[in-house]
């Protein structure tokens, strides 16, 4: 680290207990942003994304489950929590291969959060070592916090930082790392490994992946509820400061409603019963259908505009009903057990939903053009 980077550390506050898993296994090193702004609806926030406003300059109004939805992801966890567990000893097994017992993992708020947790969980069991995880903010168009990595790297200089998140759709947070990690290489001279580790690879975006599947990963059916009842991450120049962590609200008060530590305890109970194979750790080949192509496919078949509101996966689709605007949600086969909740938010949303085969995903969520509303 050069002495630009020695000198912006100084100034970094230690991180403030945030979140509700235990703190043996997750750090936030996020700002505490709680009373300092008014969430905002969809619709308040779709009209500003669309007229020039950054999405992470506002939050949006969490979205509470309906007993029925509740009842479904508690049914989808039990399901299909051995599956992953397997996929997570898989990326596991290929990130130690790779970094060994020195790797600090470093998961992507908030969807790679109960990721990062699991990994570190897996690590421990299979290994007996206590690596350390700390969850950090990224955005597209603005880059990785750059005071959380030097922060991390403060704490552990000659440790080898691993990036996780849940899953990827079209690769923008891939290239939006990618592009961070340059930009950090010359402003620091520190040299990071910009590989993201996820659990799903669909977009077929990185070689460390427990499935390239379009699979559901619970997580993706909640929120806040399940990714240490953190919102969504925020960066704006008046509420966080130049030596700041990047923002997020803390909702202690639905601790009652809280499974964060459910879902991480249930897919960790299967560990002990997994038998991954040399096999299993070699680099599937991509799928019939390339994923770039299949977006654009979606973008140019449906006339949309800007390839921001084309959301591809069951992730990002799920994320489509919960927190913006949707205009309509492609499927590609109705009986495909993993899109269950996005059927029923469509169905509760009145979202109309397009069967549409010719794509890498089991769905899309396409975003309405305000300018038609």
């Amino acid at each position: 680290m050069n002495e630009q980077g020695v000198a912006n550390v100084k100034h970094i506050k230690e991180p403030l207990p945030m979140g509700s898993y235990r703190k043996e296994d997750c750090i936030f090193l996020l700002k505490n942003i709680n009373g300092l702004l008014e969430e905002q609806n969809n619709l308040e926030r779709e009209y500003a994304m669309q007229n020039g406003t950054h999405y992470s300059e506002m939050l949006p109004i969490e979205y509470m489950p309906t007993k029925e939805y509740m009842t479904l992801y508690k049914n989808t966890l039990e399901e299909t929590a051995e599956e992953i567990a397997f996929y997570t000893g898989v990326v596991a097994e290929l990130i130690y291969r790779k970094k060994g017992k020195d790797v600090v993992i470093v998961s992507l708020a908030r969807a790679g959060t109960p990721i990062g947790v699991l990994i570190k969980r897996y690590l421990a069991y299979k290994y007996q070592v206590n690596v350390p995880h700390y969850s950090v903010s990224i955005i597209r168009d603005k880059g990785i916090d750059e005071n959380a990595l030097l922060y991390i790297l403060k704490e552990h200089p000659a440790e080898d930082i691993q990036f996780v998140d849940g899953w990827t759709g079209k690769g923008v947070i891939s290239h939006t790392l990618e592009k961070a990690c340059k930009h950090f290489k010359n402003k620091y001279e520190v040299d990071l490994d910009d590989t993201l580790a996820v659990l799903c690879d669909p977009g077929e975006c990185t070689s460390l992946y427990g499935t390239r599947a379009d699979f559901l990963v619970p997580s993706a059916c909640l929120n806040a509820t399940v990714s240490g009842l953190m919102s969504r991450t925020f960066l704006r120049n008046d509420l966080i400061g130049p030596y700041d962590f990047h923002g997020s609200k803390f909702y202690k008060e639905w601790e009652e409603i809280d499974v964060s530590n459910d879902f991480v305890d249930t897919i960790a109970t299967h560990f002990s019963q997994l038998n991954i194979h040399e096999e299993d750790l070699v680099n599937k080949e991509m799928g019939a259908f390339n994923a770039a192509q299949s977006v654009e496919n979606i973008r140019q078949c449906f006339d949309i505009s800007s390839i921001n509101r084309v959301k591809p996966g069951v992730g990002e689709t799920t994320r489509v009903l919960l927190r913006r605007v949707p205009w309509k949600i492609l499927v590609k086969d109705k009986e495909d057990k993993r899109i269950k909740h996005i059927l029923l938010l469509a169905r509760d949303r009145g979202v109309p939903v397009e069967v549409y085969q010719d794509m890498c995903y089991s769905c899309c969520g396409l975003i309405k053009d305000m300018c038609d509303v």
